[in-house]
């Protein structure tokens, strides 16, 4: 995070966090009616985009064409390089691929394409059911401050000043959950929100290798390296 990021981020939070990213979550499952209505019934999905932001989406779409033109150009480019490129950076290029697959599949294997490990009678549905009662905007920003996982968001969705409008919006003991990267060995974008009892949640950042990535390899966790079950 930039400088200004930072001190956005203190103020808001009102403490200087160790690390912070934003992140998102998958689409939740439909729970049980009976789990629903013990959680308040609370809204499931986030809040749809503002006519505003909107507006602002179909500004952008000209944008994110020609940025969609420069990024197959782009991949042309390297395909051609590749073709004209060194025995050696070829067999570079086919191990990144291989890695890449070997992410992909542990993803699978390790249940991180899933929202959560299922159970809705477990601490992580029991939150997620929560998750959007607590604020409407699809993104979190998930900090670890000392002894505590602190989640902020702006209270409703909005398409700007995220940072500048955003609130603490959960709370979580560091003795109820830990924060875990659950592939350390690759470069990826999965975090684990691992709650006490074993269930978890299935965090995705804005960015590969984010800020919270980066931490976590300097300072595991207990039982960060322990393999979910899908």
């Amino acid at each position: 995070m930039s400088t200004s990021t930072d001190r956005t981020v203190r103020d808001r939070l009102g403490v200087s966090p160790d690390a912070a990213a934003w992140c998102t979550i998958g689409k939740i499952p439909e729970p049980p009616a009976e789990a629903h209505r013990a959680a308040g019934s609370g809204p499931l999905r986030p809040a749809s985009i503002r006519p505003l932001g909107m507006l602002g989406v179909a500004l952008g779409s000209p944008l994110l064409f020609i940025g969609k033109l420069l990024s197959l150009l782009g991949a042309g480019e390297e395909a051609l390089k590749r073709m004209l490129s060194t025995t050696g950076e070829q067999e570079r290029h086919r191990a990144a691929k291989l890695d890449e697959k070997r992410r992909d599949q542990a993803v699978v294997e390790l249940g991180l394409d899933k929202t959560f490990d299922g159970d809705w009678n477990g601490a992580a549905g029991r939150f997620l059911l929560q998750w959007y009662s607590h604020s409407s905007h699809h993104q979190r920003l998930v900090a670890l401050a000392g002894d505590r996982i602190l989640l902020a968001a702006p209270p409703t969705r909005v398409s700007i000043r995220r940072d500048a409008l955003m609130q603490v919006v959960a709370e979580i003991p560091a003795g109820d959950a830990t924060l875990a990267d659950p592939l350390p060995a690759f470069e990826n974008d999965r975090l684990l929100l691992r709650f006490k009892d074993g269930s978890w949640l299935t965090l995705t950042t804005e960015e590969w290798r984010s800020e919270l990535h980066t931490y976590l390899m300097r300072h595991p966790q207990p039982g960060e390296t322990q393999a979910t079950e899908a």
